[in-house]
């Protein structure tokens, strides 16, 4: 199954899709958009494009499992993102991802306007790897 993952921020919305087989994420790009509508636009079309069946909102927990402030918009976007696309949306614990993502990003060597512009999308293939191994 086709997986889109999305990586919901305030200024910045970082997408990754997987193949069928679920065996391999790849960074699909950055929304730069603070316009809420316009980002379920730009999802929409990411999903239509990659001929997406789910789409894996990252849903960021505080670090003792509760639901925060951001957590609950991200479930709200989830929620709105579904009834938008018409896609089946889940939501997935990404507790972590961005600190994971900016390690990853300095272990290459990633610094400044460049890592600003990428890091949404590699928290969002990190989100997508941990769904995928949670379905293995």
């Amino acid at each position: 199954m086709v997986i889109l993952s999305v990586d919901y921020g305030d200024a910045r919305t970082g997408l990754a899709v997987c193949d069928k087989l679920e065996m391999l994420a790849s960074p699909v790009g950055v929304i730069f958009e603070k316009y809420e509508p316009k980002v379920l636009e730009q999802v929409r079309l990411a999903a239509e494009k990659a001929k997406a069946q789910l789409i894996v909102v990252g849903l960021p927990r505080n670090m003792d499992g509760t639901f925060g402030e951001r957590a609950e918009k991200c479930a709200a976007f989830a929620a709105k993102l579904g009834e938008f696309t018409g896609i089946q949306t889940a939501t997935w614990d990404e507790r972590l991802t961005t600190v994971s993502a900016h390690r990853a990003l300095n272990e290459v060597n990633v610094r400044g306007k460049k890592r600003k512009n990428i890091v949404d999308a590699v928290s969002a293939v990190m989100i997508l790897e941990d769904f995928l191994k949670s379905r293995k």
